[in-house]
């Protein structure tokens, strides 16, 4: 009777604590643990308006809130693309402004595509042109993919100023940009563009210059459905910085981690120098003095039957190992002009089955003592090695060097151009600043919000209770009177019912 008391009360006491406790978050707001409160707890919690952008700071800043600026912001493609077929060249791909599928913040739209397997374009021009000048570039932007991805992009393009972005009505793909920024999934390759077009000092020619690949793959923000930040800053020194949801993924110089690197090489191969039909690249060469041994026999094979092997006693060498089914019949619409004579399939011999072996019994095979193999002359240096050959080196005509490509053409509007396999892919919170901590501020302001909501709903009771136990250490001596002191009397209880005498245990 006694340990079932205590059994019940230590129960009692652990409800009590899960369902019941209370804890502070990271901005001081009281949050209870039962399943039925916590999330609305947290929609009230975490209140969200849509951020202020000032135009004096922001060279651009959407929340798409508003979908009545956003009509006037954005300029759908009418554009076709080139070298393709017309009833898929056309950017007749669907846009639109709405909630998320998950809705995490009130009132809290996004740009979607809508549409999946069509081309889709669609841009707005800057508050003011960005201007490389003393100032870092700093493009951030939230991407949610909504199904998953499986094949296709979700990146950005800074349009280059020029008469070619003057009517955003013809955005394309030939369209000239400055910077492509975004992820990118196709297959099993994943990729984190960043892309920037560097013109030639020397004749003006522009080259696509690819940034090398992050370390770690970035899988999860094409299936967990969820929304990631993507953030790139690009310095006046040359360096530039990736982060996705605020960790640093990749980083580097614009000289040193981009294919083909920016500045081409002093010296170049003579593309009119040729190897000497004479010139001998051979470091070994076989013995010619060398004479393959009277005793060598390449004829030996490899293996030969094992001369030491007898055959078994009771071996069957008159009876074969397999034999016709004697129950076999032949289909009735067998034709032997079409199918040939028929024959019944074969079976194992069941008069084998007890035997030591049937058939014509051979000697196992084993490695041939003699065998040496096919005689080759043994190896020595090359006494007329001349190492190995190159061309020789002349300075290169087309050589220039670029002190400072941060000093990229300016950007007077951005663009989304996209062909993806999936549909219902949002776009928020998309800026363009020259300062970090505007875009941390503005980040405050939307993603972490939503960060928040989405981890308190994947915390576990017990998760829960220890992050408030960790926070505040006085927890624990709450938790050893509640739960410690009841767990310590039930074994007590237990401990002292199994050592009681024979005597008691048989009363």
């Amino acid at each position: 009777m006694k340990i079932r008391k205590a059994k019940s009360f230590l129960l009692l006491a652990c409800i009590l604590l899960l369902t019941n406790l209370t804890y502070a978050d990271d901005d001081g707001v009281t949050v209870e643990t039962e399943e039925d409160t916590s999330d609305s707890s947290a929609a009230n919690d975490l209140s969200y308006e849509s951020p202020y952008a000032d135009p004096a700071k922001f060279y651009f800043a959407d929340h798409f809130d508003d979908s009545e600026q956003f009509a006037s912001k954005w300029i759908k493609s009418q554009a076709k693309k080139d070298d393709t077929a017309d009833e898929i060249a056309k950017y007749d791909g669907e846009w639109d402004v709405e909630l998320p599928k998950r809705p995490l913040l009130p009132n809290d739209l996004g740009l979607v595509l809508k549409s999946k397997a069509k081309h889709a374009a669609i841009a707005s021009r800057l508050n003011r042109p960005f201007v490389f000048s003393d100032k870092p570039l700093v493009v951030q932007y939230e991407v949610n993919l909504q199904d998953g991805q499986e094949c296709g992009g979700s990146y950005i393009k800074l349009l280059s100023s020029g008469k070619e972005t003057t009517d955003l009505k013809q955005f394309r793909d030939k369209t000239p940009y400055t910077i492509m920024f975004g992820p990118d999934k196709c297959g099993n390759d994943i990729k984190l563009h960043f892309i920037f077009r560097h013109v030639n000092p020397i004749n003006g020619t522009i080259t696509e210059k690819h940034c090398r690949k992050a370390k770690d793959r970035l899988d999860d923000p094409f299936k967990d459905k969820q929304p990631h930040l993507y953030q790139l800053v690009v310095r006046p020194d040359n360096t530039y910085v990736i982060r996705v949801d605020h960790k640093i993924i990749n980083e580097g110089s614009l000289f040193t981690e981009f294919t083909p690197p920016v500045n081409p090489p002093k010296e170049i191969d003579d593309p009119t120098d040729f190897k000497p039909e004479n010139w001998d690249e051979r470091e070994k060469i076989p013995d010619p003095d060398a004479n393959k041994p009277d005793d060598w026999n390449e004829d030996e094979p490899p293996q030969i039957p094992d001369p030491s092997a007898s055959k078994p006693e009771g071996w069957l060498d008159d009876v074969e190992e397999m034999i016709p089914d004697p129950n076999a019949e032949k289909p009735a619409d067998w034709d032997v002009e079409m199918d040939g004579e028929w024959e019944a399939p074969l079976i194992a011999n069941p008069a084998c089955e007890k035997a030591v072996g049937c058939g014509l019994w051979k000697a196992p095979m084993v490695s041939n003592p003699n065998y040496k193999g096919k005689w080759r002359a043994p190896l020595i240096d090359n006494p007329n090695y001349q190492g190995k050959w190159a061309p020789r080196k002349i300075p290169n005509p087309d050589f220039f060097e670029d002190k400072n490509p941060f000093k990229m053409t300016t950007i007077a509007a951005i663009g989304i151009e996209l062909w993806s396999m999936s549909s219902d892919i949002l776009f928020d919170n998309l800026i363009i600043v020259d300062d970090e901590t505007l875009a941390r501020d503005w980040a405050a302001q939307t993603y972490d919000l939503k960060r928040k909501l989405i981890d308190r709903e994947a915390e576990t009771v017990v998760s829960r209770v220890m992050k408030f136990t960790n926070e505040n250490p006085w927890m624990w001596a709450v938790l050893l009177v509640v739960v410690g002191l009841p767990l310590a009397i039930f074994i007590y209880l237990a401990c002292s019912k199994s050592t009681a005498s024979p005597t008691a245990r048989a009363k």
